[in-house]
């Protein structure tokens, strides 16, 4: 085969050979990120809107939303593009992209989710602590360290990944998946991006071992807690925050830890989607349906929720009051 390092673009998996089947999966992946972006743009709207929530668990969860949001807007619109327009091809520099935004945004997600973990640590095991451990700038240095280490991991997957030669341009996935990137390698250079893909498995394990282990030492704490209103209020803001993890963890062990036999392109798309836009998509729900505090705020922002009402004989007057994010 032909040495094609030097091509300038790759061709892409194609969703079908059918226009109208192509015209029919770009409305889908249009509602797809409509909702994700929706979801993602009310939370951070949200939180920076409402003093209530100006706490460190809404920052780093802010933080997640704009990720999810970055995550989400990085994949989708080009994949509408492509069914759009009937092509497979996207440029090596975009393809480059892709593969640095995926594992960026995937590893600083994590990252977020494991300082989250610490927070509710702190939080329900350490309460009388919390404000001097969790202060602001401890919360920014903790945001901060989190995006870096996502930089970092990215260089290196990016750097790993492109390093190699390709005989092939012919992507067996909708985006620049990894695994199918190193498929097309001729050389003995894809083992370095494996190298790297278990490194970072490692300390993705390593991470996810210390959620667990936290979150046992909180369940302890909880069944000792002799208020019954206090236990339910610590267990609605801890079993979003694990159901986001478990679905982040869970996602990735699709993508990365499955059998290397010849799977279908279907199924190659199956588990994509699965990893790589269920997690930005759902986690707003997630975050919103048993948090309180979250579901006001955002009846508060669609101006279904906070109206005080003056009523003098016949005229009523409403009005919405807007917190100016004062942080």
């Amino acid at each position: 085969m032909s040495n094609l390092t030097s091509t300038s673009e790759f061709l892409l998996l194609e969703f079908s050979d059918i226009r109208e089947l192509q015209i029919l999966y770009f409305f889908v992946f249009l509602a797809l990120y409509l909702t994700a972006v929706t979801g993602n743009l009310l939370i951070i709207i949200a939180v920076a809107l409402d003093h209530h929530l100006h706490t460190p668990m809404y920052f780093f969860l802010m933080n997640l939303a704009i990720l999810d949001l970055g995550s989400a807007s990085f994949l989708i619109p080009k994949a509408m593009a492509n069914s759009l327009m009937n092509s497979r091809s996207i440029s090596y520099s975009g393809c480059v992209a892709q593969v640095f935004c995926l594992f960026f945004f995937e590893g600083s997600d994590f990252a977020i989710l494991t300082v989250m973990a610490h927070d509710r640590y702190v939080a329900i095991c350490k309460p009388l602590q919390y404000e001097t451990i969790m202060h602001k700038g401890a919360c920014i240095q903790m945001a901060l360290s989190a995006w870096i280490s996502g930089i970092v991991y990215a260089i290196l997957h990016t750097a790993g990944t492109f390093a190699i030669t390709f005989c092939s341009n012919v992507v067996n996935q909708f985006f620049c998946e990894v695994p199918q990137i190193l498929k097309l390698s001729c050389s003995d250079l894809y083992l370095v991006e494996v190298g790297i893909i278990i490194f970072g498995s490692g300390i993705t394990a390593g991470g996810f071992i210390y959620i667990v282990i936290t979150y046992l030492q909180i369940f302890a704490t909880l069944l000792r807690m002799p208020s019954l209103h206090g236990r339910k209020k610590a267990l609605s803001t801890c079993l979003p925050h694990l159901t986001v993890v478990f679905l982040l963890v869970c996602s990735g062990l699709f993508a990365y830890v499955r059998p290397p036999g010849n799977s279908s392109s279907e199924m190659n798309v199956i588990f994509a989607v699965f990893y790589a836009i269920l997690p930005p998509l759902l986690n707003p729900f997630i975050y919103s349906m048993r948090n309180k505090e979250i579901k006001t705020a955002l009846l508060k922002l669609t101006a279904f929720g906070h109206f005080p009402k003056t009523i003098s004989g016949k005229s009523i007057s409403i009005k919405l009051s807007w917190t100016v994010f004062s942080r």
